[in-house]
């Protein structure tokens, strides 16, 4: 039953991921181009939607209860696990054995005993594994804010970043079948990859593979973010709506700049907690600084303004625009095919657009992409000006699936096989067990990437890649080495009975409708 036991575990993924496209495609698109209860998104549909499919799924199962076999299962099989190993160990005193769990076959049973001496091999191969799922679950996260400062225009569509999440169970869908009947059938005829452990093993280098490829990409998006102010400095942009402007003095170290058809931006040295700033006119503006942040000053008609400026890309990748006006009573609105911004007299905060492209400011048009952070002055003639502060995004997203396309082979070959791996060697009474702690493995690899990320070990993040590409490449290496020593189990004879028995006594019941499982037997 080797192939059907591959097929069944192939299946099940497949309808897992089947599920998750159909959740990561939709589910953008309902929070962004659906309005509800007055809001520019509608976060309550997006959610709602899998929460009725979810019910539905329920009511689909519940049905076809007639068709199932249910046996009440007898006893909780993980802790007689527990009460086992714990008696072993707590008395270690008495007759000699051949091994430390043999102390408990008095009292819990020699095929106990054996059974959870299979089980512990095994958990020895999993002690690596957390690492691999430390990675994989970066997609949502590291890979996710990969995408947010990423170009992800096709001209005619806009993709956007938590949208590239489809890719994975896109390329899942695809790659099933694909591995299954042509890539593993070649591998086996050139003796390649032939046992789980042997590919469990390329999946975990893939996946490192995976993670220097989208190192390589994040070291090309550092060179496009925004320069930020650094240690003992700050930044400083002046827009003159005023008109009245045309050099000004930084009193600090008494050294003048000129300021250009109403806009100047520099980078200062803190020497105190105070900046100071005298214009032609004799206007002087101070205020108090700290190192490594960016301001702005800006002339109204009531004189000079000064206001934290944050000059860094969303966080959410949208584009953002800042309308600073000579006259603070009147409202603007910014027109887009889409959506309508209103931007409230007086407010000089930035504002994401939930839109990229076209706007219209009064008689002036101009362009947002994703990424960019814009600043329009309105002076006291009306003139409008739109100054980008912040360049949009330029690596387009397309470039993240290379890494894509090999974390979804690694996936196929370490989490579908380790599945059926964790199940055919495991003993009938301790499959569920297995198969649990297989699952729980994710959980500690979610744990790592915590610790990992708390510690805050780089500034950069093509650093943390690199650090989980060296991470895995290790920890396979340990995989490999406990793979090497371990030795296979098959079903034995007496199992194989025991399910031909189960099926004849069925069918001479005349009850076609199931199977008993032997894991459920005592």
């Amino acid at each position: 039953q080797e192939l059907q036991l591959a097929t069944f575990f192939s299946l099940f993924y497949f309808s897992i991921n089947a599920g998750s496209l159909i959740s990561t495609f939709l589910t953008p698109i309902l929070r962004n181009d659906v309005h509800c209860f007055d809001q520019d998104s509608c976060f309550p549909l997006a959610f709602a939607v899998p929460g009725v499919l979810m019910i539905i799924s329920i009511v689909i199962f519940a049905l076809g209860k007639p068709m199932y076999k249910i046996k009440e299962p007898r006893g909780n099989i993980l802790v007689e696990v527990v009460k086992c190993i714990w008696y072993a160990l707590t008395h270690r005193s008495g007759r000699s054995v051949d091994h430390w769990l043999d102390r408990s076959e008095d009292r819990y049973g020699s095929q106990l005993v054996n059974d959870i001496k299979s089980l512990l091999k095994v958990l020895v191969l999993y002690i690596p594994l957390p690492i691999f799922w430390a990675l994989y679950d970066q997609q949502g996260s590291g890979w996710t804010f990969q995408a947010v400062r990423m170009n992800g225009s096709l001209g005619f569509y806009t993709i956007l970043p938590d949208q590239m999440q489809v890719v994975n169970p896109l390329l899942i869908l695809a790659f099933i079948p694909l591995f299954t009947y042509w890539i593993y059938p070649l591998l086996a005829k050139c003796h390649l990859l032939k046992t789980p452990l042997q590919r469990m093993c390329c999946g975990g280098f893939l996946a490192a593979a995976a993670f220097a490829i989208s190192a390589g990409v994040s070291m090309a998006l550092e060179s496009t973010y925004p320069v930020l102010p650094q240690a003992g400095e700050a930044q400083v942009r002046i827009y003159d709506t005023s008109n009245s402007h045309d050099s000004f003095t930084f009193v600090n170290n008494n050294t003048q700049y000129q300021v250009d058809s109403g806009y100047f931006m520099g980078t200062f040295k803190i020497d105190n907690e105070e900046l100071k700033f005298q214009f032609d006119s004799n206007v002087i503006v101070n205020f108090a600084v700290t190192q490594k942040t960016a301001y702005g000053i800006f002339f109204t008609s009531k004189g000079g303004q000064t206001y934290i400026d944050n000059v860094d890309k969303s966080d959410d990748g949208y584009p953002l625009v800042r309308v600073l006006a000579y006259d603070q009573s009147t409202s603007f609105v910014l027109q887009h095919s889409k959506q309508n911004v209103e931007i409230e007299a007086g407010n000089f905060n930035l504002t994401s657009l939930s839109y990229t492209g076209s706007y219209k400011l009064g008689d002036t048009q101009f362009d947002v992409d994703l990424g960019g952070t814009y600043t329009i002055t309105i002076d006291k003639n009306n003139d409008v000006k739109v100054r980008t502060i912040t360049k949009p995004n330029s690596v387009h997203i397309l470039w993240l699936l290379p890494q894509y396309f090999v974390i979804t082979a690694a996936e196929i070959m370490f989490s579908i096989t380790g599945l059926e791996f964790s199940y055919s060697q495991a003993p009938s009474t301790m499959k569920s067990v297995l198969q649990a702690l297989f699952l729980l493995t994710t959980a500690f690899g979610n744990l790592i990437i915590v610790l990992i990320e708390s510690a805050k070990i780089f500034e950069k993040q093509s650093n943390d890649f690199f650090l989980y590409t060296g991470l895995m490449l290790v920890d396979m290496l340990v995989f490999m080495w406990l793979a090497i020593r371990y030795k296979y189990v098959t079903n034995d004879d007496q199992e194989s009975s025991s399910e031909s028995d189960e099926l004849n006594t069925t069918q001479e019941n005349g009850k076609l409708n199931g199977i008993d499982n032997p894991a459920l037997k005592q």
